[in-house]
């Protein structure tokens, strides 16, 4: 590591996003794993605004691909809407 304060600065504000970046992949995870998950069609429908806004925000800041967003999003549509 170099020992330049701007350098550090950057070690520490690299440290801070991947952490933030990792909890919030990892519950975005575990709410599309819960989606999937549930049998009754009512609650799926009124949870997939909300998982689906995650998928953007992580698609937005660059965590995950965009079009791997919009594949995410394609089938979890398609699962809630044939559990209907």
């Amino acid at each position: 590591m170099a020992n330049h304060k701007a350098t550090k600065k950057d070690v520490r504000q690299v440290s801070k996003r991947r952490e933030r970046n990792r909890y919030q992949g990892k519950t975005t995870r575990n709410a599309i794993r819960d989606l999937r998950a549930t049998t009754d069609a009512a609650a799926a429908k009124e949870n997939l605004p909300a998982v689906l806004s995650k998928i953007d925000k992580l698609a937005k800041k660059g965590v995950i691909h965009k079009n791997k967003a919009a594949n995410l999003k394609s089938s979890l549509t398609k699962a809630v809407a044939s559990k209907a």
